[in-house]
């Protein structure tokens, strides 16, 4: 069986690298042949192995998703209008040409929203008869606001393992800001600041290098680590004590190494994974000194909740397969 994956590959984002990564190895430990629509496809298929195409190439698009059986609308966060209108009309677009060639179509562990509300409609106009699984449980409360029905699932990251030996040091802690959230980067500054007064190293981590990489060298941290690689970012993770993440996969990556953190919610994506893993999460007008406490003590997140959503994770690839 072959599934074609819609998303955010191929453009350099460590985040969604990670989804690529988790999906593709999970894809395969099913039996099933994995195809990511990329930006850069032949990068995707050094990269992981795996078959690619081109996400913005018509001919190449609908070729990949003819030859598939299965298409999968994510992971990440595609269904929202908050950034562009554009975006959702692609993601939609998909959707829509996948089930012309009467392909199955899965909206895979992604979060809905933030929609206008012209977006909701198209949303749920398209979704209608479409399996759903979620990644949190406020895209759960967004669908059914738009009268569509959901299921619970989990990011697919969260199944992703640090490179075996690598040990956590409780004085390292990461900060991983990103780029365009600049109301939070003064305030990050004075994080980082009282971290290294109370004795912690700090990396600044850059999840998306041409986007973060101007913020984190702005934190005045010790060392700024820029990657694109997935499992860098998560052994560096691995290797830390306690991650204050804007990113969203920088919390996400904390808690699938096992390693305690706290979000800075710019978007309700980064809200809905530290609420659901009882872990600690901030505006982007933060208290510095609150976020520093929480570093210090390393406030722990509900790591029951945390294995719950692995689990209903590994559970989704699953559910998504069947008929």
């Amino acid at each position: 069986m072959r599934v074609a994956v819609s998303g955010y590959y191929g453009f350099g984002n460590t985040g969604d690298e990670a989804i690529a990564l988790a999906i593709t190895r999970e894809l395969r430990a099913q039996g099933a042949t994995p195809l990511l629509l990329s930006q850069t496809p032949e990068e995707t298929v050094r990269t992981y192995g795996c078959e690619s195409a081109p996400r913005m190439n018509p001919a190449g698009l609908l070729g990949a998703l003819a030859r598939s059986q299965v298409v999968f609308s994510g992971g990440g966060g595609l269904l929202q209008d908050r950034t562009s209108a554009r975006t959702l009309t692609y993601y939609l677009g998909v959707i829509r040409a996948a089930r012309l060639l009467g392909k199955r179509v899965v909206v895979f562990n992604q979060s809905v929203g933030p929609l206008s509300e012209p977006g909701g409609k198209r949303v749920a106009a398209a979704l209608r008869g479409v399996r759903v699984i979620v990644r949190d449980r406020g895209s759960l409360d967004t669908l059914r606001a738009l009268g569509v029905e959901g299921e619970l699932g989990g990011d697919p990251a969260l199944l992703l393992a640090p490179t075996p030996g690598v040990t956590p040091d409780p004085d390292r802690v990461i900060v991983a800001p990103r780029g365009d959230v600049t109301d939070a980067a003064e305030r990050l500054k004075t994080v980082t600041a009282l971290l290294r007064e109370g004795g912690r190293r700090v990396t600044a981590l850059s999840f998306m290098p041409e986007h973060d990489d101007a913020a984190a060298r702005g934190l005045g941290a010790d060392e700024v680590l820029s990657t694109r690689d997935p499992q860098v970012a998560l052994d560096a993770i691995a290797g830390s004590g306690f991650v204050v993440g804007v990113r969203l996969h920088a919390v996400i990556l904390a808690a699938a190494a096992g390693v305690p953190f706290a979000g800075v919610a710019y978007d309700p994506k980064v809200r809905g994974f530290c609420d659901d893993a009882g872990a600690p999460s901030h505006l982007t007008a933060l208290d510095a000194e609150a976020v520093c406490r929480q570093a210090l003590t390393r406030t722990a997140p509900d790591w029951d909740a945390v294995a719950q959503m692995r689990a209903r994770a590994r559970r989704s690839f699953t559910r998504a397969l069947e008929r």
